[in-house]
């Protein structure tokens, strides 16, 4: 897999590609079960580029993202539940960005920009009890704040956080997830998830995650623990009752390598492979599967390797967006509320 495997970076995580940050911000409430992520670029913005290919997204900006049209670089990627209702937690990212003259400049003043955030949002809506608990504009600042207050290279928090706060996949507690590799080259490419999918991200089979199969020794769980475990998220997929659920898996994949934005955009689409290793089904009518792709451009691409050499950052791509989904659906903790039931995979597959 191009010398991805095994081979994570400093932190094992986004963060890892050097000059990305990321901030999480939760919507404040007993009732609320919804946040934002953001991702930073470092000063000067990033390449950035998006692939969707669920049947319902909810986007921002994104056909800015477009390699034909005229933004160069973008400062901050923003990830959010609330549906699209979160989107408006991008307001807050733009404003920040706004007072520190980050942005597309506009005018002859360097204080006239504006800023780009392209955003996807998750649908979580009243998983917390309260439908009206989402993001919003201070929800946005807090999380770029918090990513820009972080040091270069900071672990990313998982799990019940940020944009994965009230996440759900396949009736599990969903929720965020990263992992990182630094390829031969040295280049790095790194991944953060929101795992939050109508499908399955375990093999009905025998209880092991789709993302860890070839992923180094397997602990596949006791029949009997298994079998507890399918019965138990049948009950609470039963007390929740009501429609299908209306979920999304959205990624950022970052990377140090220098790309063109055509170059970007096939590594976001490429990266959509990773999630579908992970999650079955994907990509349905009521998902909103979206990958972005922010590349900063410090470390060109082996010129040894000629027009070949992106293949090693596909390959890379799809992998870390794959163990970032197994990492979110084991950090995730479980929630049990006026909005539902959601067992956590660590509760029901690998309880002690």
């Amino acid at each position: 897999m191009g010398g991805a495997r095994g081979n994570g970076g400093r932190a094992d995580g986004l963060t890892d590609v050097p000059g990305l940050r990321v901030g999480h911000a939760r919507v404040p409430g007993e009732r609320a079960l919804s946040g934002t992520t953001v991702v930073l670029a470092p000063e000067g913005g990033a390449v950035a580029a998006v692939d969707v290919r669920g049947g319902g997204p909810g986007t921002r900006e994104t056909d800015a993202l477009d390699p034909r049209n005229v933004v160069q670089r973008i400062d901050a990627v923003v990830l959010t539940g609330g549906s699209a209702y979160g989107l408006e937690s991008a307001v807050g990212v733009m404003a920040w960005l706004e007072e520190r003259g980050r942005g597309v400049r506009v005018g002859p003043d360097p204080a006239q920009v504006v800023p780009v955030v392209p955003a996807a949002c998750v649908f979580d809506l009243g998983r917390g009890g309260d439908w009206r608990a989402r993001p919003d504009p201070a929800t946005g600042r807090a999380a770029v704040e918090a990513a820009a207050a972080s040091a270069e290279g900071a672990p990313v928090e998982c799990g019940n956080v940020g944009a994965g706060t009230g996440a759900v996949i396949g009736g599990l507690k969903g929720g965020v997830g990263t992992a990182s590799v630094v390829l031969p080259s040295g280049i790095t490419v790194g991944a953060l998830v929101v795992a939050n999918a109508v499908g399955s991200a375990v093999d009905p089979d025998t209880g092991v995650l789709y993302g860890a199969y070839g992923d180094g020794p397997l602990t596949v769980p006791d029949p009997a623990v298994h079998a507890a475990a399918v019965r138990r998220l049948a009950e609470a997929a039963g007390e929740r009752g009501g429609p299908p659920p209306l979920n999304t898996t959205l990624a950022v994949v970052g990377t140090d390598a220098e790309l063109t934005r055509a170059q970007a955009q096939k590594l976001a689409g490429t990266a959509h492979d990773g999630i579908a290793r992970a999650v079955r089904p994907v990509h349905l009518l009521n998902d909103g599967d979206t990958v972005f792709t922010l590349a900063t451009g410090a470390r060109p691409l082996p010129e040894a390797d000629g027009p070949l050499a992106l293949n090693s950052l596909l390959s890379a791509a799809a992998t870390v967006v794959t163990r970032a989904v197994v990492r979110a659906v084991r950090a995730a903790e479980p929630v049990a509320g006026p909005g539902g039931d959601f067992p956590s995979y660590r509760e029901l597959w690998h309880r002690r």
